[in-house]
């Protein structure tokens, strides 16, 4: 049976090609499953995509080569060198600029026919319906929890599919969330998040270059297949993608009466504070800063511990610093001194933070979080290569 559209007549009547789309989109024009209607549905749509980065990046470029007629951008970071290896959106050239800057001139020199929306924010409960309102479909490139669950719930509520896509290490996911349509949705699979700290993302664990341009590939397949109505959406399944093995397995997936947006008795009727509901917030106790860590570190007044893992030290290392990677605190606060100040630091200073609450639950009282983590020191300390 066939999948329904997106676009209805109405919207598809009011697209019509001209000669140089005649040429260009040519490949898809002798395609019976496209042809000229079906070209006309990508010009009529529109998709909104959340993140730049290393899923946005392929999908938005395919997007705007397939002829979709607006392509909403959602980031607020800046083009750093980190980004080149996965996100291809972005060049040397661009480094320090707006990934908004970069991705419009990029999806630009793609096709100048396709509209580009800017919406250079950070996606939040407060201005995502505003922002999604003019959309068909939503297209998940985020890399946290707390705008993984935003997307979900927005296109639950706003009866939009949401195309999701997650990488990690050697491992992709995609799959299509949409409950309108018969599916589940990402709460059904996971109704919280998991705690803080407990899942590393790409930044501490590391991701290979190719995946996300797979995965990315794979969310704007499924986006042009819904717009289109063609083909078997993955709708109630999921595709997972081991790189090292080269293997993809399927996993069906259900729709759960109990979950909280689009169950049986939904108790989620509007987005909400989802810093707070993926406990994003601020972190535990008093930061430290590097220049007062260096001054310390100096005077010897102060115990350091690095909470990262072992193949980051061997990237980069703060002077006299223990360490005692986050997944093996539990097991090791026995060699955190209680008797003398301690600084506790990782990457960035989320994990770091983590590792004070933990301390704190213990009874240590006298821990605080290296505000920035080893990126902040890389500041002050010339010798040490931020990653």
């Amino acid at each position: 049976m066939p999948f329904p559209s997106l676009i209805d007549a109405g919207r598809l009547a009011a697209v019509q090609l001209g000669a140089s789309d005649l040429e260009r989109y040519a490949r898809h024009l002798t395609l019976p499953e496209v042809g000229p209607e079906g070209q006309r549905r990508l010009r009529a749509a529109s998709v909104l995509c959340v993140g730049l980065g290393g899923l946005g990046s392929p999908a938005t470029m395919y997007l705007a080569a397939a002829g979709i007629g607006k392509l909403g951008l959602v980031d607020f970071d800046r083009v750093d060198r980190s980004n080149l290896q996965r996100q291809i959106l972005h060049g040397e050239s661009d480094l320090g600029r707006s990934k908004l800057d970069s991705a419009e001139k990029t999806l630009r020199e793609i096709n100048p026919g396709v509209e580009t929306v800017r919406h250079e924010t950070r996606l939040t409960g407060a201005n995502a319906m505003e922002i999604a309102r003019d959309y068909d479909l939503i297209l998940d490139g985020t890399d946290n929890f707390a705008t993984r669950y935003l997307s979900n719930d927005l296109a639950v509520l706003s009866g939009k599919p949401n195309v999701y896509g997650s990488i990690f290490r050697f491992e992709g996911q995609c799959s299509v969330f949409a409950p309108h349509l018969g599916g589940p949705c990402y709460r059904c699979l996971f109704p919280v998040p998991p705690e803080p700290g407990t899942v590393p993302g790409c930044a501490e664990g590391g991701v290979l270059g190719v995946l996300p341009g797979i995965v990315g590939t794979l969310q704007a397949l499924e986006a042009i297949k819904l717009i289109l109505g063609i083909g078997e959406p993955l709708v109630g399944r999921l595709v997972h993608f081991d790189a090292l093995g080269f293997r993809f397995r399927e996993i069906k997936l259900r729709r759960d009466p109990e979950c909280p947006v689009c169950g049986e008795n939904p108790t989620v009727r509007a987005l909400i504070d989802y810093e707070q509901f993926c406990g994003g917030g601020p972190p535990a106790g008093p930061a430290l800063g590097v220049a007062e860590l260096r001054e310390r570190l100096a005077a010897g007044d102060i115990h350091l511990i690095d909470v990262r893992e072992p193949f980051e030290r061997e990237i980069c290392r703060i002077p006299g610093a223990v360490p005692i990677p986050l997944g093996e605190l539990p097991d090791r606060m026995a060699e955190v001194p209680r008797d003398r100040d301690v600084a506790i630091h990782c990457k960035s200073g989320r994990r770091s933070a983590e590792a004070v609450k933990l301390l704190q639950k213990a009874g240590w009282t006298r821990v605080r979080n290296v505000e920035g983590g080893i990126l902040a020191w890389a500041e002050i300390d010339p010798g040490v290569q931020p990653y």
